[in-house]
């Protein structure tokens, strides 16, 4: 059997996840101290969660399309992410940045405000108190967000295949696989392919309640 669906479904949501990760955490840390425009920020941050996945492809492909606002630069530079992995990668990263935003944004609420003043007061550098304070008392939510945005960018399908197409062995991913299988009227196929998915989401599930419930744990010792 081809595996080819896996290996690329893998090949984007890594990276993906990765993105998501640094860019969720810092905008985050950012929103949760923009005073008066924190409303506006949040909502447009978290619009690609309300959006249909194609929309938000048709905007990246506005954006990175050969007339686009970056693309016509790349297209002059010899370059193009429109029907590559990299397109597929930039696509689950914007589909599944919301949900890890989100998440570092509940954690970084919930933690304690006088133990970032206690570092204030030691003298500490913000940065010093960012990863030292801040991280270490968030990590169980923001390890929570990054497994959902990692399995949002895994089976990733619409924002996808208007950015990168389906193309079998180059951005054809699991989820692309199952619709191009039903298409064919290949159920065993598709049904492999969707077993999988499944597979994986669950484990992905039964880890995220792993952390979640760490996250209570570590609250409840925080208040008590």
């Amino acid at each position: 059997m081809n595996l080819s669906p896996l290996v690329i479904s893998f090949q984007v949501a890594i990276p993906a996840g990765l993105l998501t990760f640094v860019l969720g955490v810092w905008a985050a840390h950012a929103v949760t101290r923009a005073g008066r425009l924190q409303n506006l920020w949040d909502g447009l941050l978290t619009l690609p969660m309300v959006l249909p996945p194609t929309v938000v492809g048709y905007f990246l492909l506005l954006i990175f399309g050969k007339n686009g606002l970056l693309g016509g630069l790349l297209y002059r530079a010899g370059l193009s992410v429109v029907f590559t992995t990299q397109g597929a990668v930039i696509a689950a990263t914007a589909v599944s940045f919301p949900l890890m935003y989100r998440a570092a944004r509940g954690a970084f609420e919930q933690l304690d405000e006088n133990l970032i003043s206690a570092g204030r007061t030691l003298g500490l550098k913000e940065s010093t108190i960012f990863f030292r304070v801040v991280m270490p008392g968030c990590w169980p939510g923001i390890a929570a967000g990054a497994l959902l945005a990692f399995a949002r960018a895994l089976g990733e399908y619409g924002a996808t295949s208007m950015l990168a197409g389906n193309i079998p062995g180059k951005t054809q991913t699991m989820s692309l696989a199952v619709a191009s299988a039903v298409a064919g009227n290949n159920r065993a196929l598709a049904s492999h392919w969707v077993a999988v998915i499944m597979g994986i989401s669950l484990i992905t599930m039964l880890a995220l309640n792993i952390l979640t419930g760490l996250q209570r744990r570590a609250l409840g010792k925080a208040t008590n």
